[in-house]
């Protein structure tokens, strides 16, 4: 039975490898292990490769098949028990997904209260009766209360289940139609509507009924911005709160808007989320070091200082001297640079060595030539059955990189074109820079020069992606996954020094002061996903004495407290001792993904880094022990990059133009 087993899999892989490469790129779900497209031109007629049956109706109904779920289509005979749990539990996701979100959209819903007083209200003169909010509109034909005290409840039940479904779609139809035309015509962002605020707007609309008028660009302007100022403050009372609980991180940053104004901008962050505190435009000061401080230090003076645990920027050599002066003033108080930043900066430093720069200079002028003009254009998309090269990242060097390997995914078709009869007897092909692509396409040397770079380069990508994303923390993550990315880096060049050295000297060199401050280092050794896989790390002194530098800072002047943490509390994390030794925890520390929660706590906030608080309620610390302060993420977020450029995109010791 195994040996069958093993064979059936074996040719199920060897099959699925033959199906649509397009399809199985873009998708990775689990009925794809057992189905194969019929016919590309038809992408829901699928064959089972277990037992060979065929069947329409797609991916969903393949697993049903698979998972011998019956109603909609035949059990498949030839289903192990593992395959049919395994597709079992993928219905059963999508299915948890699809009820999640129906719940946040009716909780949205419920958020909503537009107050009506119904027509009896106004007939007896009761102005200030509240009643509970009710549907208006066509169906109120159906709900009304008959005047002449007629029971006509029957009648509307008959006549509410006589409306054909085909009417309301048409109707939702005409509605979005509306809603499509005004956002053409107003040029708005079509993510727009997938926002909260947006969604919530509709429902009161709809609860208002017939007749509402929306507000004048006065009103907008005016009186409802400031309504929604207030709004906005009695909000940040809450994370307030929290600053002085756990603590928070300035953030600032500087933009040049397209009127070439310099505008400063400064963002607190907490475990509640972060929120904007101040923005100014100040393009007659010159950005200095003591300009850039004194902007900040008022805003920890507001603040609090015993409540700010850390300053974020960028690089920039300014920043660099701000950071000097608030050591001296504000010794407690870590200035961290932005991770984002200084990934960036390794990737870019890589770049500029000879055995990458000559690829990737290549691939940017392959790209440029096919996106300038329409022609090469409509012929690429034509091969790459309209999928592009060029793909943004969330930096200039990410672009480049997803670029890399966007043209490896396509690689066979873009040789293809150029072999093309197509390409051959246009006129492109007989231009200087048409025979430079041709050439390029064509080197087996360059393809190989890309797959090495894209081996280089994806270790630091995801690190990148992670201290860019708002989905998991980032702070206890970044040193050890830089660890890891270097060791994959070795792997990529087979463990031969002359070859990996030149590449990790530029990350440490980048990294230094940056990315293994005090405070990374102690998020990695309380990060129990590192620790309890290698105790060893406590025998590193260089780690070690980070977690005294930041115990020092959390409790100035306390040595009692700071005596209690170092030579008591941390020993139960060291020996797992409490709630430590548990299996479950044991378990938990295994991970490291996207819904990976060190806090345990349902309202932690995706960007909240590890706090001592988490500490502290594992090992049953006193909460007098627990610092009010808490490193934050490391990240600044960047501004929407359509609107604003940054003045120190790629800058980091010297500052041609003006700091920031």
């Amino acid at each position: 039975m195994a040996d069958s087993r093993n064979t059936s899999s074996t040719s199920a892989a060897s099959t699925a490898a033959n199906c649509d490469a397009l399809m199985k790129k873009k998708s990775n779900d689990v009925a794809w292990d057992y189905a194969v497209i019929v016919d590309a031109s038809n992408k829901e007629r699928l064959r089972c490769i277990l037992c060979g049956n065929v069947y329409n109706g797609g991916i969903n109904r393949m697993k049903k098949h698979i998972a011998q779920i019956k109603g909609d289509v035949a059990s498949c005979t030839k289903a192990s028990k593992e395959d049919q749990l395994k597709c079992k539990k993928a219905l059963d996701d999508i299915a948890a997904k699809k009820l999640e979100k129906k719940k946040e959209a009716m909780n949205l819903r419920e958020e909503v209260n537009v107050i009506h007083e119904s027509d009896e209200d106004n007939e007896v003169g009761n102005v200030g009766s509240k009643k509970r909010p009710y549907d208006l509109g066509p169906m109120d034909s159906y709900t009304k209360i008959n005047p002449d005290g007629f029971d006509t409840s029957g009648f509307k039940k008959t006549r509410q289940q006589n409306l054909n479904d085909a009417i309301w779609k048409e109707r939702s139809h005409q509605v979005d139609q509306y809603l499509a035309r005004w956002v053409y015509e107003a040029g708005i962002p079509f993510h727009a509507v997938d926002n909260d605020s947006f969604k919530r707007f509709v429902e009161a609309v709809g609860q208002f009924g017939p007749g509402y008028r929306p507000p004048s660009q006065y009103q907008l302007r005016e009186p409802l911005l400031k309504e929604e100022v207030e709004r906005t403050k009695t909000l940040l009372k809450k994370q307030e709160a929290e600053w002085a609980s756990t603590g928070c991180s300035i953030m600032t940053d500087a933009w040049t808007d397209r009127k070439r104004r310099s505008i400063m901008n400064l963002c607190v962050n907490c475990k509640q989320g972060t929120c904007f505190l101040s923005s100014k435009e100040d393009s007659e000061e010159s950005h200095t070091g003591v300009y850039i401080f004194e902007y900040i230090d008022k805003f920890i003076e507001d603040i609090g200082l015993q409540n700010v645990v850390q300053v974020v920027t960028d690089n920039a050599s300014n920043n660099m001297a701000a950071a000097d002066l608030l050591k001296i003033k504000r010794p407690n108080i870590f200035w961290t640079s932005c991770a984002t930043h200084t990934i960036n900066l390794m990737l870019e430093g890589i770049g500029k060595q000879s055995k990458f720069k000559g690829i990737i200079e290549k691939a940017k002028a392959f790209t440029i030539y096919v996106y300038a003009h329409h022609n090469t254009l409509a012929m690429m998309r034509k091969y790459t059955k309209k999928r592009d090269i060029v793909r943004p990242g969330v930096t200039r060097f990410a672009t480049a990189f997803l670029t890399l390997q966007s043209l490896m995914e396509k690689k066979q078709d873009l040789r293809t074109m150029f072999s093309s009869d197509a390409w051959g007897n246009s006129k492109w092909a007989k231009s200087a820079k048409g025979k430079a692509a041709y050439a390029t396409v064509m080197s087996m040397t360059f393809w190989n020069g890309v797959s090495l770079c894209l081996k280089v380069f994806a270790p630091l990508v995801m690190v990148l992606r992670l201290v860019d994303g708002d989905r998991k923390p980032a702070m206890g993550f970044v040193y050890g996954e830089l660890k890891k990315a270097k060791e994959d880096i070795k792997e990529a060049y087979k463990q031969v020094e002359t070859n990996y050295r030149p590449i990790l000297d530029v990350i440490d060199v980048k990294a230094k002061g940056r990315l293994d401050s005090a405070l990374h280092l102690t998020a990695y050794f309380l990060n129990p996903f590192y620790f309890f896989k290698d105790s060893t790390i406590q025998d590193d002194p260089i780690i070690m004495d980070g977690v005294l530098v930041c115990v020092e800072a959390f409790f100035p002047d306390d040595i009692d407290v700071q005596d209690e943490v170092i030579n008591r509390e941390l020993l139960k994390y060291k020996n797992k001792d409490g709630g430590f030794g548990r299996p479950l925890a044991a378990r938990g520390c295994g991970t490291n993904d996207d819904s990976y929660d060190p806090g345990g706590d349902e309202e932690v906030d995706p960007v909240s880094g590890l706090t001592w608080e988490v500490i502290g309620e594992a090992t049953g610390a006193d909460e007098v022990l627990q610092p009010r302060r808490s490193a934050r993420n490391v990240g600044v977020r960047e501004l929407d990059e359509d609107d604003f450029v940054s003045e120190d995109d790629t800058e980091e010791e010297v500052i041609d133009k003006e700091p920031t």
